[in-house]
């Protein structure tokens, strides 16, 4: 019978490090990790995006972008939903992310938010994409700097002021949205492309 090496495992005895289970996080990872997740999804449509793709028009009631006579992009904007709710091109949708994003950086950086019209669509294909993609990088750099005590403060957006949301749910609120409308650029993505 020979005598077992010490330094191999031995596997009938448990890994202690496994059977503990994974190391624990902190909500700004936890958040941190859900973005990075919901971006990873993002980018699979955003790098097969064409600039035709933008402003194609699924259907006739929809929402869209059109140049101004300055050549600036206007977005078709109503401050009541109409109902029913036209159906958005991707060019509305990364003007819309665009927006939304800008005004809670505004907000998450203690900045004066600024207001709809004030962000300008870039127009189709790379330039919007680079956009969305330096959002972003923005985005990371205030979840680099965010702790799990700064997470606890009442947020300023979407919820002005509400003492019952957090700086935590305006995380998870923008890690939700921006699924959402990648959902939706990408949806619209493969549905041109099979049309």
């Amino acid at each position: 019978m020979s005598t077992p090496d010490p330094s191999t495992p031995d596997p009938s005895t448990p890994d202690l490090a496994t059977a503990a289970g994974p190391s624990p996080v902190s909500r700004t990872q936890l958040l941190r990790w859900q973005f990075d997740l919901t971006w990873s999804l993002f980018e699979y449509h955003l790098e097969r995006l064409e600039p035709d793709d933008f402003l194609w028009e699924p259907t006739p009631h929809c929402w869209t972008l059109h140049r101004s006579a300055d050549g600036t992009w206007e977005p078709d904007w109503a401050e009541t939903e109409p109902d029913p709710v036209p159906v958005p091109t991707i060019g509305w949708v990364s003007w819309h992310i665009g927006w939304w994003w800008s005004v809670t950086l505004d907000h998450t950086r203690g900045l004066r938010p600024r207001k709809r019209t004030d962000i300008t669509w870039p127009g189709e294909g790379a330039p919007t994409v680079q956009w969305l993609r330096g959002l972003r990088t923005e985005w990371q750099a205030v979840l680099d700097n965010l702790t799990d005590t700064d997470l606890d403060a009442t947020a300023s957006f979407p919820w002005p002021g509400d003492p019952a949301h957090t700086v935590a749910h305006t995380l998870a609120w923008v890690n939700t949205e921006l699924l959402k409308n990648a959902a939706e650029i990408g949806q619209l993505r493969l549905l041109r492309a099979a049309s």
